[in-house]
């Protein structure tokens, strides 16, 4: 190790949850600086040179970098400006911003952290419940009508009912029938789904796994596939259950959103990318269905000037919104725990021992 106190910046930890952790460390071995402000990623394509610049003239000094999954990428072209990075730490068991092939031949290790207290917890549940709360939210005007009262005003429009109605589900992984489950338990909605490779046999499959029988009294499927224009057509709730891969990149767009009901609310609390964002937005900007509320965004943080911030959505026939700064994951409990195994690896790698959760 390098002689004098070890350089560590933790970036991205919006609510400090582990500036505790990290102060426990001797001072005069471990030198800990924090960044709360997540800077423009640096393989974007509207990040400027300048801003690449103060991204490296802050990272640069440091030995260890503690980072949240996916919200400062580390691509090649960045990692191969930091000629001091010996160790990046980061949460969860993958990050997709993280350019492991580039950190193995640097030779920088690549530490994960999991919540082992809370198994699942950040994969399914977690995810699962922002994704009902969300659909009922905006169901149900929640965040307008508290506006609303609040600024002196009463009711606004009236909410929808959700039973019997469709749920679409673009996807039927862990999160997909985790929420579909929710939806047709908690409210009787018919569940139909969707995804390029998806039969129906093994909805059939998935379904049996959850507890369900295959067919319901009337013979209607309890998981139904159907196409992806059927769904787009049919469903008053689409909601999005993808993961985010090359592939599956801008895999919903204009013509998919064209589809849809006007009393429909699109959700999607799985990742920004797998939408174009624009087409949505211009969706949403000729009111072409009742809401959206997500979670994820192409960009994150949200720009000032995005248009997510800037327009008046609900107004003007504009189609109701429902933002939220990608929560999904975000429980105290699990942060904490990650942050605890974080310090932890530091420990082990300063030991010269081996880490848990490598990525690589």
């Amino acid at each position: 190790m390098a002689s004098g106190p070890i350089k560590i910046a933790v970036l991205d930890d919006y609510q400090g949850i582990s500036e505790p952790k990290y102060q426990r460390l001797d001072p005069s071995k471990y030198e800990v600086s924090f960044f709360k402000d997540t800077l423009p990623p640096f393989n974007h394509s509207d990040t400027t040179q300048d801003v690449k610049d103060k991204l490296v003239a802050r990272l640069e000094p440091f030995t260890v970098i503690s980072t949240m999954r996916e919200r400062t990428p580390f691509p090649k072209d960045l990692i191969a400006r930091l000629p001091n990075l010996k160790l990046l730490l980061t949460t969860g068991n993958r990050n997709l911003g993280l350019d492991l092939e580039a950190f193995k031949e640097r030779g920088i290790p690549v530490a994960g952290a999991v919540d082992r207290a809370h198994a699942g917890s950040v994969g399914s549940i977690s995810t699962t419940e922002h994704c009902v709360a969300m659909i009922l939210a905006a169901a149900r005007n929640i965040a307008q009508d508290d506006f609303s009262v609040k600024a002196g005003g009463w009711q606004t429009v009236p909410a929808v009912c959700l039973r019997g109605k469709i749920f679409g589900t673009v996807g039927l992984g862990r999160l997909g029938i985790a929420v579909a489950k929710i939806m047709y338990l908690a409210f009787g909605m018919r569940i139909i789904a969707w995804s390029s490779n998806l039969t129906q046999d093994a909805a059939d499959e998935k379904a049996r796994a959850a507890g369900f029988p295959v067919e319901n009294e009337h013979g209607e499927k309890t998981f139904k596939v159907v196409s992806k224009e059927e769904l787009f057509k049919t469903a008053d709730v689409v909601s999005i259950h993808l993961v985010l891969s090359d592939r599956s990149r801008g895999s919903i767009a204009a013509a998919d959103l064209a589809l849809m009901k006007p009393s429909a609310i699109f959700v999607n609390t799985s990742r920004g990318p797998l939408v174009v964002e624009k087409d949505l937005q211009d969706a949403l900007e000729q009111g072409k269905i009742r809401a959206a509320a997500l979670d994820v965004f192409e960009r994150e943080p949200l720009p000032l000037d995005s248009r997510w911030r800037t327009t008046k959505w609900g107004q003007d026939g504009r189609s109701r919104v429902l933002l939220t700064p990608h929560m999904g994951y975000v429980e105290e409990a699990t942060l904490d725990a990650w942050y605890e195994e974080q310090v932890a690896n530091l420990l082990r790698w300063e030991k010269n021992e081996g880490l848990t959760t490598p990525l690589y």
